[in-house]
């Protein structure tokens, strides 16, 4: 995106943002809570329309792409799903909506570790498996963009050493991957890049080594973080009582 703006009545939640994501690579969008990374995820997937700017992938439009499934995938709500349908049931209705063969969902299944459970109804899933479900949905047409939102929240430890294999594994073919995380443990073990936003704006967009050169101590990238929003926030932890 270049030079994107949002507002919300009299409130800009996204100021003049350029940003991107580059192929074989694994890009992390940081920031405090209102920082303005939903809103940019939703403008990328179409979701919300922005006020200034253009969001392209790969040099063309959303609505330029006749498969658009084939170019970009987005896993941003785990829990828009139908409780009543199973998630083999679920995967098919995706795939027929974004123009994808159905049976490409037994195979997003399998690669998000769910094959076994494919005939449970997702109202019975925990919140990992749903977001393993809403990971299954963004790769659906073996997408070269991968948009997901908070990924991790809910895995369990064994659920995010298969996320960050995942992810080794997706950059490895090629694919571009934009990930809002607020886990800066495992931002500082597998970022390429790292993108800092606060209070609508782009701070830092930079390197992981880059980032991490501005920390200090045994978090580099926990203080490198801290020091780079300290001002794109509205609360201060404080214990003064006054």
């Amino acid at each position: 995106m270049s030079g994107v703006s949002k507002r919300f009545g009299d409130n800009v939640v996204v100021d003049d943002v350029t940003l991107g994501a580059g192929a074989g690579s694994l890009s992390y969008l940081l920031g405090p809570n209102g920082a303005g990374k939903t809103t940019v995820l939703r403008m990328v997937a179409g979701l919300t329309t922005p006020d200034a700017g253009s969001i392209t992938v790969d040099g063309r439009r959303l609505r330029d792409f006749a498969q658009l499934k084939r170019a970009i995938g987005f896993g941003l709500n785990p829990f828009a799903h139908n409780p009543k349908h199973t998630a083999l049931q679920h995967l098919r209705w995706q795939a027929r909506l974004a123009g994808v063969p159905p049976g490409d969902a037994d195979r997003v299944l399998d690669l998000v570790g769910l094959g076994s459970v494919a005939g449970r109804l997702t109202g019975k899933f925990s919140y990992g498996m749903l977001q393993r479900l809403g990971i299954a949905t963004a790769l659906l047409g073996d997408p070269r963009c991968v948009v997901l939102d908070e990924p991790a929240n809910g895995l369990d430890v064994e659920g995010t050493l298969w996320l960050r294999e995942l992810f080794r594994t997706l950059t490895a073919q090629g694919k571009a991957v934009l990930v809002a995380s607020h886990s800066l443990s495992e931002v500082e073990i597998t970022a390429d890049r790292i993108i800092i936003m606060g209070k609508g704006r782009v701070l830092t967009d930079a390197s992981r080594t880059e980032v991490l050169a501005l920390g200090s101590g045994p978090r580099r990238l926990e203080s490198a973080y801290l020091a780079i929003t300290r001002t794109s926030v509205d609360y201060v932890a404080g214990g003064s009582g006054s």
